[in-house]
């Protein structure tokens, strides 16, 4: 089922997302929603938060970045098939010199910026068999996944911007709240009267 994704501004996108225990209700369900959700609007990642859960999950399919011919050989490659569920994840460690790439979100469609991030992180998760994993990612993969890590911290991608840049997206930013954006997919907006 296609689920409503919710726009910038409802509080759920600020909230510290909570662990959930492996009894979680129709768990599977869910994550298939999710993904069909993500797909449904051309997306690579796909946090509970945008769908107003407020619970550590999220769901990454980078296989699109795979036909982005400026990357190595090899890192397209590992990006055609990288397709996780990840539950309760911690990222116990990022390294390296910070990249900027332009990123931007399915809760806040029609704004994109650079971010810049450490390109190699290491995290811990369970997976949807409730299998503790630890792994280390690098380059594209690692950034989809700090995006969606950052979702379940309470962290939106536009709370990098610097302050000047973030007065300008301002307005774009209130219109997105009260569902003044083309969008192809199904949204909930927090500033709408209903």
């Amino acid at each position: 089922m296609i689920l409503p994704i919710v726009a910038y501004g409802d509080p759920v996108l600020k909230k510290v997302a909570e662990d959930i225990e492996d009894d979680y209700p129709k768990l599977d369900e869910l994550i298939e929603n999710m993904f069909e959700t993500m797909y449904n609007a051309n997306g690579v990642g796909l946090a509970a938060p945008q769908i107003g859960k407020s619970i550590r999950l999220f769901v990454v399919d980078a296989s699109p970045f795979a036909e982005d011919e400026d990357l190595p050989d090899e890192e397209r490659k590992q990006l055609e098939s990288f397709k996780k569920v990840f539950i309760n994840p911690i990222i116990l460690e990022e390294e390296g010199k910070p990249w900027n790439f332009q990123e931007g979100c399915l809760s806040i469609p029609g704004i994109h910026e650079d971010v810049s991030r450490k390109p190699e992180i290491t995290i811990e998760y369970y997976d949807e068999n409730w299998e503790l994993l630890e792994e280390t990612y690098s380059g594209v993969i690692a950034r989809v996944i700090q995006h969606e890590y950052d979702h379940i911290e309470g962290i939106l991608f536009t709370d990098y911007v610097n302050p000047l840049k973030k007065r300008v997206l301002k307005k774009k930013l209130s219109n997105i709240s009260k569902g003044a954006v083309n969008v192809d997919y199904r949204m909930k907006f927090p500033a709408l009267k209903r």
